[in-house]
Order: structure tokens, then sequence, then C-alpha cells
């Protein structure tokens, strides 16, 4: 009973932390469709104290959602003996496993390409003008990039237990 317990609960983790994950950025690429370049008037006047906090709350329950969404899919294959060959992409794994590796290139993505791009137009990093409208542009392509990435690992997650017979 408290195997089924660990991966129901495992599950719900990776099920809320995708939600608010890749909710996020569908929920961006629906309110900005397209790139609008930022102007200097847009970054020169200080942020108030209130909006930056709220920036930093948003921003960081969309990234700690994402490692949440990782590595609860991470141990549900570990805890089933799958995880090894879901990323050796070893059989009817492989969808899992594919889908694994591009949830982890797109986590590489928001950490350590868009975040710390991101908190240099949000002036949590000091930058000057230039550099924040630059990284502006560089947010919004990464962020691009992992929404039209999800569309795959969501089909991946589903192929995985749904759709077996596609890849049997």
């Amino acid at each position: 009973m408290e195997g089924i317990l660990f991966e129901v609960l495992a599950r719900w983790l990776h099920f809320v932390g995708a939600l608010v994950w890749v909710g996020h950025n569908y929920a961006t690429a629906v309110t900005r469709p397209r790139y609008m370049p930022l102007t200097a008037a847009d970054l020169s006047d200080p942020e108030s104290p209130r909006q930056r906090a709220l920036m930093q709350r948003e921003h960081g329950t969309f990234r700690y959602a994402s490692l949440l969404t990782w590595g609860s899919g991470a141990l549900i294959l570990w805890y089933r003996g799958w995880l090894v060959d879901a990323l050796s992409l070893h059989g009817s794994l492989a969808p899992l496993g594919l889908g694994m590796w591009i949830a982890t290139l797109m986590v590489c993505n928001l950490w350590f390409v868009l975040w710390p791009h991101q908190k240099r137009v949000l002036g949590f990093v000091p930058a000057s003008l230039d550099e924040r409208l630059r990284a502006s542009r560089v947010t919004f392509l990464s962020a691009r990039v992992n929404t039209m990435l999800s569309i795959p690992v969501l089909f991946l997650m589903g192929a995985g237990t749904h759709g077996i017979a596609l890849f049997g």
C-alpha cells in the first residue's frame, strides 16, 4: 500500500509541477504572441518594491516547478526500475526517455539561459540599459524554445503509457 501511495504522490507532484511550469510558458505565449522590443523608457524607471517582490515570486514559482516536474518524473521512473532503460532509450521506454531528455534540455535552458538574462531585464542583477534590452530578446526566444519543446514532451509522456503500440 505504501508503494502505491508513494507513486500517487509523485505523480501528483509531477502533474501539478508541469501545470505550473508549462502553463506559465503557454500563458506567456498567449499574452505575448510576438516579440515587442523593450525601449529604454520601459527599463529606466525603477520598479516599486512590491512589483519587484511579485516578479521574484512569479519567476521563482515557475523555475522551481521545472525542478519539481523533472525530479518527480525521474523519481517515478527510478521507483519502477525504468530510469536506466528510459534514459538509454531502450525498447518501449524510449518515448518516456526521449521526453525526459527533451525536458532536461528545457530545464537547462530555463536555469542557464533564460533566468540569467531575465534577472538582468528585471533589474535583479546590475546591467547596463543596452545589456538589459538585449537580454529581453534572449529571454523571449528562450521561453519560446521551451514552449515549443513542451509539445513533444507532453506527447511522449502520453505515448509512453497510452501509445505504447506506436513504439513497441
